[in-house]
C-alpha cells in the first residue's frame, strides 16, 4: 500500500468516520455519490459470476459491458432472464457500454438502442464518430435514452478527451452527453478535475481508474495508489457539481483476479467520501 498517498488524501479527513466505514452499506447515505462497477472490470467472468462479484463488492449499481456479459444478439428471453438475475441480486442496471457506434448504419445503431431500451438502460456509454452523431441524436430522441460519449485518450482519433465531444454536441439534444474516463483523460495531458468541471450538465458517466504515471496507460494501479487526483474528483462531483449519475470503477488490470484490487479501490473511494462527510 502506498501509505502516504492514501493517508494524506483520504485517511486524515476520514479518521473520525472509521467506525461507520467498517460496515459499508451497499447504497450509502442518500447524499453520497453513487458508486458502481463497470463490468468490463470483470470481463473474464461469466455473467452470473460477475453478478456475484458485484454483490461481494457491496455495490448496488452496474454498467454492463454488453458484448461480454449480454451480447447484442441475445434473445428477448435472455434479456428478461438477465434483468431478473440483476433484480434478484439487488443490482440496479443504470448503464451499458462502452458500445461502438462508429459504423454509419442507421439500422445497426437502431438495433443497439432497441436492445438497451428493452434492458432498461438509462445511460448508454458509446463511441460514435462525428459522422454518426446525427444518427445517434435521432435515436436518443426516439428512445429517450441518454448517451455518454466515451473518450479513449491520445490514441482515439475521434474523441481523445471529453472536451472533444463537448465541442460537437453543445447544440444537440441535452440527452447527448459525455463519459469522463479518468485514466484516458489524464493521458491527454489535462487535469481530470478541470476536465470534469467543464463537462457540466452533460456529464452522464464517470469511469474511475488510477495511474502510477499520469501519462502512461500501462501504469494503471489500484485506485488511491497512483497519482491521479481521485479525492479532488470525488469532492468536485459531490460538493460542487451535485452529480446525480454513477461513478463507475473501471478496473482494467489483474483481469484473472480483479476482486482484491477492486475491494481496495472501493475502500479508498468510500474512505474519501466518508472523510468529505465528516
Amino acid at each position: 500500500m502506498n501509505f502516504s498517498r492514501r493517508s494524506l488524501l483520504a485517511g486524515a479527513a476520514a479518521l473520525p468516520a472509521i467506525p461507520s466505514m467498517l460496515k459499508a452499506a451497499p447504497a450509502g447515505a442518500a447524499d453520497d455519490l453513487k458508486l458502481g462497477v463497470a463490468t468490463y472490470s470483470l470481463r473474464k467472468l461469466p455473467f452470473l459470476q460477475a453478478v456475484k462479484a458485484i454483490q461481494e463488492l457491496k455495490v448496488r449499481y452496474a454498467k454492463l459491458k454488453l458484448e461480454m456479459h449480454l451480447p447484442y444478439d441475445s434473445t428477448p428471453d435472455k434479456v428478461r432472464e438477465a434483468k431478473k438475475v440483476l433484480d434478484d441480486a439487488g443490482i440496479i442496471l443504470v448503464g451499458s457500454g462502452n458500445t461502438n457506434l462508429q459504423k454509419k448504419d442507421e439500422g445497426d445503431i437502431r438495433q443497439k438502442f432497441e436492445f438497451n431500451k428493452a434492458l432498461g438502460v438509462q445511460v448508454m456509454t458509446c463511441a460514435p464518430t462525428a459522422e454518426t452523431l446525427p444518427i445517434v441524436e435521432r435515436m436518443v430522441k426516439e428512445y429517450d435514452i441518454k448517451v455518454a460519449i466515451h473518450n479513449h485518450g491520445p490514441e482515439d482519433k475521434h474523441f481523445p478527451a471529453p472536451s472533444d465531444a463537448l465541442k460537437l454536441i453543445k447544440n444537440m439534444d441535452p440527452r447527448m452527453g459525455v463519459c469522463m474516463d479518468a485514466g484516458h483523460t489524464s493521458r491527454t495531458g489535462v487535469d481530470i478535475v478541470k476536465a470534469t468541471r467543464e463537462c457540466g450538465a452533460r456529464l452522464y458517466d464517470v469511469d474511475v481508474k488510477d495511474l502510477g504515471d499520469a501519462m502512461v496507460g500501462r501504469s494503471q494501479c489500484d485506485v488511491g495508489d497512483g497519482v491521479l487526483p481521485i479525492a479532488g474528483l470525488l469532492k468536485l462531483l459531490k460538493q460542487q457539481m451535485n452529480y446525480q449519475h454513477v461513478v463507475m470503477l473501471e478496473y482494467e488490470i489483474n483481469a484473472d483476479n480483479p476482486l482484491p484490487g477492486m475491494h481496495r479501490s472501493f475502500a479508498y473511494m468510500r474512505g474519501v467520501l466518508a472523510g468529505l462527510k465528516a
